[in-house]
């Protein structure tokens, strides 16, 4: 797993990531590819750059928890770069051209996934990557 499974340490990576880029520190490829997505939310900056990274965002709390959020985007950015599932590089040209703003294009292919992941989590599987690609061709 690219992040370890603790929930904390991979918080801890986000925000070691964001200071390092403030402080123009070097950045690994990966702490870069986390900076540009946090430089993207600056609604998330102060969560990033706080003192409590293992609060709970639950559904019923109301609130979007800002590190899956994040992550989603690291998600579809290397879905985009392998090309996996295939054709998804396409579709995400596709989307971005319609959207006019490639985060924008993001966001939106963010709800397919996430709606995909729900439903794989649900009936404890794999993602069903046909279904996916029908949702983001929909789009």
């Amino acid at each position: 797993m690219i992040f370890g499974e603790d929930r904390h340490e991979l918080r801890k990576m986000y925000a070691d990531a964001w200071r390092k880029h403030m402080d123009g520190a070097p950045l690994s490829p990966l702490e870069a590819q986390i900076a540009a997505v946090v430089e993207q939310h600056p609604e998330y900056h102060a969560t990033v750059t706080g003192d409590d990274l293992d609060q709970d965002y639950t559904p019923d709390g109301g609130k979007t928890n800002p590190f899956l959020h994040m992550g989603l985007h690291l998600g579809i950015r290397e879905q985009v770069v392998s090309n996996r599932p295939r054709g998804i590089a396409a579709l995400y040209e596709k989307i971005s051209a319609q959207a006019g703003d490639p985060h924008a294009a993001e966001h939106q292919m963010i709800e397919c996934l996430a709606e995909t992941l729900w439903e794989a989590q649900s009936h404890n599987g794999a993602p069903d990557e046909a279904v996916y690609l029908d949702r983001l061709r929909r789009l």
